[in-house]
């Protein structure tokens, strides 16, 4: 017998009291966008699971797709049969045949919605059990822990069958939760905590600051692969290159060497705000972790922070950087992020970086650059593209970003 359907469960969602339904309604058409290549493939929901009807096309492509997706808690590949036990035993029977192992264990798992069927959840157990035990010598039942778990559930549609549990992502369907700036580098850590805000249901739009010819093509290159590898979660992602080349320049030829690494982040950080604003992003993410480098001590971060009332999330705050890289690899950005192509974080770095920065000799040093002009300026000569994994391509919708606003 064919897997017929996906059984997916929701996990989280089913907490959400009064606003379950915008939740399920979210997920489901992020489901139906993720699933959109596959034409034959048909996807409804009730309010306690989400079915996605194959109709011929292969499981494991659409199994592949559905890893990808934020709110799925898990999945199961099911085989429907109609409304008979006769059915259902043939069923359970094929499908404990593709795990057979000698002297393994069963157990049958039923969930009845449908209460008008004619037998009860216990018995419908003793049926499918009965049938296994006959056709198999050398297996047995066992309630805890067994080999395998047969789970069925039977529905108005008919039985559904199933022997396998995938595991999803968790978390909320990205779009239920706001738009956030990411001040996307080219590192480790940026792009993990983007795929940790979309996790927790945000939109994202990446923020890149590119400082030519100081930063190589290559180097910005692997920016937007890092932003193509986080919208395999997002369906497509925003990449705004900003301009940054006058900004270090001055900041390099004006700024104390002991200053320049603070001045600097508050310069990106004013201009994430301003960019936040005019495309109605409600907070700032980055990519810091508490104590990792000099900009990222307590100290560092009320200094540079002192330029906005924004909220800027720090989904890596509490994390090890073993903890950071084992997320990379997971997601496959770490080979990108280690590739060895300077970024604005490293350009003009220095040898001497204040850890504990005093704010008003930051405010004082700062009035020697004209902060203003040098963000029109940067602001005027931003672009912007759209990055999208299923056709890895990158669309330039606009030279200009004020054209955009």
């Amino acid at each position: 017998m064919e897997i017929t359907e996906l059984l997916i469960r929701y996990g989280e969602l089913s907490t959400k009291g009064k606003n379950k339904k915008k939740f399920l309604k979210k997920l489901y058409q992020n489901v139906v966008e993720k699933l959109k290549k596959f034409d034959q493939v048909s996807v409804g929901y009730d309010r306690d699971r989400m079915h996605v009807k194959l109709n011929g096309e292969d499981a494991e492509s659409v199994i592949k797709e559905l890893k990808e997706v934020f709110g799925i808690q898990s999945f199961s590949p099911v085989i429907r049969v109609d409304r008979s036990i006769e059915a259902a035993k043939e069923a359970v029977i094929e499908l404990i045949k593709s795990s057979y192992t000698p002297g393994m264990s069963f157990k049958i798992n039923t969930r009845r919605s449908d209460h008008t069927f004619l037998y009860d959840t216990n018995e419908i157990n003793r049926f499918l059990g009965t049938a296994v035990e006959k056709t198999f010598d050398d297996i047995h039942v066992k309630m805890k822990n067994p080999t395998t778990t047969v789970r069925v559930e039977v529905r108005k549609r008919g039985f559904f069958i199933s022997v396998e549990t995938i595991k999803g992502l968790g978390g909320l369907p990205v779009g239920t939760g706001g738009t956030g700036m990411l001040m996307l580098s080219g590192g480790i850590d940026s792009p993990i905590a983007g795929y940790l805000s979309l996790r927790r249901g945000m939109r994202i739009e990446a923020i890149h600051f590119h400082s030519p010819p100081y930063t190589s093509p290559q180097a910005l290159k692997k920016a937007k692969d890092l932003t193509e590898k986080l919208s395999h979660y997002a369906d497509e992602l925003t990449f705004i290159e900003v301009p940054f080349t006058e900004i270090q320049e001055q900041i390099k030829k004006l700024i104390p060497e002991e200053y320049s690494m603070t001045i600097t982040r508050r310069m990106m950080l004013r201009l994430t705000d301003e960019i936040r604003k005019k495309r109605n992003g409600l907070a700032i993410i980055n990519g810091e972790s508490l104590g990792q480098v000099a900009s990222q001590t307590l100290e560092s971060m009320a200094a540079i922070n002192e330029v906005t009332n924004t909220p800027v999330l720090r989904p890596l705050i509490s994390m090890d950087k073993t903890d950071i890289i084992k997320i990379a690899e997971q997601i496959d950005t770490y080979e990108l992020a280690i590739q060895p192509f300077e970024d604005c974080c490293t350009i003009f770095a220095s040898n001497r970086p204040k850890t504990k920065p005093q704010l008003q000799k930051v405010k004082g040093f700062e009035k020697a650059l004209d902060v203003e002009t040098l963000m029109i300026n940067a602001i005027e000569g931003i672009t912007i593209q759209k990055i999208s994994a299923e056709t890895n391509e990158r669309i330039e919708m606009e030279k200009e970003f004020t054209s955009l606003l």
